[in-house]
């Protein structure tokens, strides 16, 4: 019997949950910390309780997940804990593919790929020095968006560089990403690539709310003016939003593009859940300055089933089931090796 296995952080319930909903059983690795959380859900058949995340990597804990016949689900807290070549190492089949992790840790690489799909992305800028107009600075890999910070110009973004060194929330060493800020409406699409069947599906859509960004917009203009604390675009949570059905059309072609792109540069391509994720503008125009390649933690609004998914399946279909689904037809057929790496 397959058994469904992920890291206790990010949409790990809503992926056990859906993996039992299968009749699959359900493994977390569960940080000590976190152990009473996880003990509420009865869908959850063992932990593996662990210090740190990259325990996973030890032979004891590969050898329980071995054991189960376990297939590991990746997600955020994996590529923010570990290093492509940890998560490269780790010899539990990955449901999806391992290898385009890496592409979406390093902002260069992520970049490449994009273009590569034909996603309207916003203009790189590549020294502080070129800042002539508002950019977005980024961290590298999956930091939920702790660090981030909007600069006008080289003096504006190396004050608040320096700010969040002092802090601690940014190292000295840590090589940031600057590119133009995109305005908008914000709109993260979320995919399913099935490789048994070769079609996309269109999951849903949903909106970030991050702090402290967020709440600055309530305080009056005059006392934001005399803040000097660099705002936070950390994510706390999500909420849904429904496109016009007009937009839909482009939605599925961006999908299937960039799924066409990782098959050419990343084999075997962009397998299972991700997102791409962007603005509209005031023209409807959409423009992506990221992109997830696993399930992302927005689908958590969705664990009764998305808008889009109630179209395509007549039952509840959370993204974590969608998963499940995969993995037990293609056991099922002896195809795991398709979906997994």
């Amino acid at each position: 019997m397959t058994a469904i296995a992920t890291l206790g952080s990010h949409c790990a319930l809503q992926v056990l949950k859906g993996a039992k909903d299968e009749g699959l059983k359900t493994i977390l690795v569960c940080e000590r910390k976190r152990e009473r959380l996880y003990r509420r859900f009865s869908f959850i058949d063992e932990l593996i309780l662990v210090d740190s995340f990259t325990e996973i990597l030890e032979q004891k804990h590969q050898s329980i997940l071995e054991q189960n016949n376990a297939v590991l689900i990746p997600h955020g807290t994996l590529i923010a804990q570990m290093s492509s070549e940890q998560i490269e190492s780790i010899k539990t089949p990955i449901f999806g593919n391992k290898w385009i992790l890496r592409w979406e840790s390093d902002r260069t690489m992520k970049e490449k790929l994009m273009r590569e799909a034909r996603l309207p992305v916003p203009k790189p800028v590549l020294h502080s020095k070129d800042i002539d107009k508002l950019v977005i600075v980024k961290r590298q890999g999956a930091a939920g968006g702790k660090g981030y910070f909007l600069a006008a110009n080289q003096e504006d973004y190396n004050k608040k560089r320096e700010q969040l060194i002092s802090q601690g929330i940014i190292s000295k060493e840590e090589t940031l990403y600057i590119q133009e800020y995109a305005a908008g409406v914000l709109a993260y699409l979320q995919f399913f690539y099935s490789p048994l069947k070769e079609e996309l599906e269109f999951f849903g859509a949903d909106q970030r709310h991050e702090s402290d960004i967020e709440g600055l917009a309530r305080i009056p203009s005059e006392q934001q003016l005399k803040n000097t604390k660099v705002p936070s675009f950390n994510v706390i949570g999500n909420s849904p939003i429904v496109l016009r059905e007009s937009l839909l059309d482009e939605v599925y072609t961006m999908g299937e593009n960039f799924v066409e792109a990782s098959k050419r540069i990343v084999s075997p391509g962009m397998n299972g859940p991700f997102c791409i994720e962007g603005v509209y503008d005031e023209n409807a125009k959409f423009t992506s300055f990221e992109f997830s390649a696993r399930i992302v933690a927005g689908t958590n609004i969705y664990m009764d089933g998305s808008p889009y998914y109630s179209l395509l399946f007549n039952e509840p279909m959370s993204m974590g089931k969608r998963i499940a689904r995969e993995i037990k037809t293609a056991k099922g057929t002896n195809q795991l090796d398709k979906i997994t790496t």
